[in-house]
């Protein structure tokens, strides 16, 4: 195989952005708004009642001027860790976290951020650039949740399907569609367009169809990412609410599309739930596995 090229390599090898930190206080609005677009009841709102794990993703968002957005509504430069690397398309390939205590209504949330790991691979896709960024959530001086992101950059040309990247996360078991846990997530474009508002998305292959077809080469609208795990942590959520989930590990595979149903499904074994988002009778296009106290 040929070496990378010259800018892929640079990345690698010099790319080291400083470290940020922002702080919001952690409000009621966005967790009512989240339990609306997964039609479930609203969760306990008063001050110091403990957010659902994982929900911290509606706060301390960027919120990047409208002129510094790109074609693909991204910030065109700089941002929060936006790789060198010209005409680039990026892509969610998965994550890991550790849940240490709840984060809460009323909270002063501080999130701390830097790049953990800049690696370069070739793939069916061509080249890409993986770049893992860990987070830390702090609350008067106390880590809640840490977290890592594994997120892919290509460059426009290559094929579209994302790389299976990050560590590794069980796939789904041949059981898991009859799996005692399941609800099916319909992923039309109003529902796309609501996460993409409620967590301040502005790339366009979630809700720009022309877009997405013409441009980024995809059939339809793309099913975030983030949307998926979030639905993969809904079985615990709704299956066992008394136990506490402590981990979380999740590893997109594949990209889905709406606005076709998919099948979120969930087997516990023992301590730990082996989870699955994908078309019925279909390769999952996310997997992930919970661990509980």
């Amino acid at each position: 195989m040929s070496s990378a090229p010259e800018h892929f390599a640079a990345v690698e090898a010099d790319w080291r952005p400083e470290p940020v930190e922002a702080t919001e206080f952690v409000t009621a609005a966005p967790v009512r708004a989240l339990a609306g677009l997964f039609d479930q009841p609203v969760p306990a709102l008063g001050v110091g009642d403990p957010l659902p794990p994982l929900w911290h993703w509606l706060y301390v968002l960027d919120r990047p001027a409208q002129a510094d957005l790109g074609e693909d509504g991204h910030p065109r430069d700089g941002g929060l860790f936006l790789p060198p690397l010209p005409d680039r398309r990026r892509m969610f390939g998965g994550g890991r976290l550790e849940f240490r205590a709840p984060i809460r209504i009323g909270d002063l949330l501080t999130r701390r951020s830097e790049v953990a790991r800049v690696r370069v691979r070739h793939g069916g896709s061509g080249w890409l650039l993986l770049v893992t960024v860990r987070h830390e959530y702090v609350v008067h001086g106390e880590i809640r949740t840490v977290e890592e992101q594994d997120l892919v950059y290509r460059q426009t040309g290559g094929a579209p399907a994302p790389e299976p990247v990050g560590e590794a996360v069980p796939a789904a078991p041949a059981e898991a569609p009859g799996g005692p846990w399941s609800f099916t997530l319909r992923p039309d474009p109003t529902l796309l367009f609501r996460f993409s508002a409620l967590t301040y998305n502005a790339h366009r292959i979630h809700y720009d169809r022309d877009y997405v077809r013409d441009v980024e080469g995809y059939p339809d609208l793309v099913v975030h990412g983030p949307l998926l795990a979030l639905s993969l942590l809904e079985l615990p959520r709704r299956w066992a609410p008394e136990r506490a989930v402590t981990a979380f590990a999740f590893r997109s595979r594949a990209p889905l599309f709406a606005p076709r149903d998919i099948e979120v499904t969930g087997v516990p074994e023992g301590d730990r739930v082996v989870l699955s988002a994908g078309l019925p009778g279909a390769a999952p296009g996310m997997t992930a596995s919970a661990t509980f106290r």
